[in-house]
């Protein structure tokens, strides 16, 4: 019966998204911090985060709240194509990462094959390296 009715108040509003979700991860991580040094200034903060985050959520303006999320998603999508690069050259080792000395292009090469020559599919350039 509550899921029922939670499911018809939420009809027509926006919900969650990756800017609420990051919202709500800054709330507990200010709030944990919080209640070890009982900063003021922080509780104030931590209380603007979770009504925003409530706000943003319980809104019926979607169009706006997409395009919040979406630059959000703008700002941060260089760090989150970062970290996951890195995780994945971390994972991966069966092969040795390069960047095209011409263009800047990261290529994949096998590891343990000596020294190779490398072409690069976007520039054209041919260079040498050791996998």
């Amino acid at each position: 019966m509550i899921r029922q009715w939670m499911a018809r108040f939420m009809v027509g509003r926006y919900g969650m998204d990756q800017l609420n979700v990051f919202l709500m991860v800054l709330y507990l991580v200010l709030y944990v911090v919080f209640l070890f040094t009982r900063l003021i200034a922080l509780d104030f903060i931590v209380l603007v985060l979770l009504f925003v985050t409530l706000f943003r959520m319980l809104s019926r303006n979607i169009d706006r709240r997409r395009a919040e999320n979406a630059k959000f998603l703008q700002l941060t999508g260089p760090i989150c194509r970062r970290f996951k690069s890195c995780r994945t050259r971390m994972q991966d080792r069966e092969h040795r990462y390069f960047k095209c000395p011409n263009c800047g292009q990261q290529m994949r090469v096998p590891r343990g094959k000596g020294r190779i020559t490398v072409h690069c599919r976007s520039c054209g350039a041919t260079f040498e390296e050791k996998s």
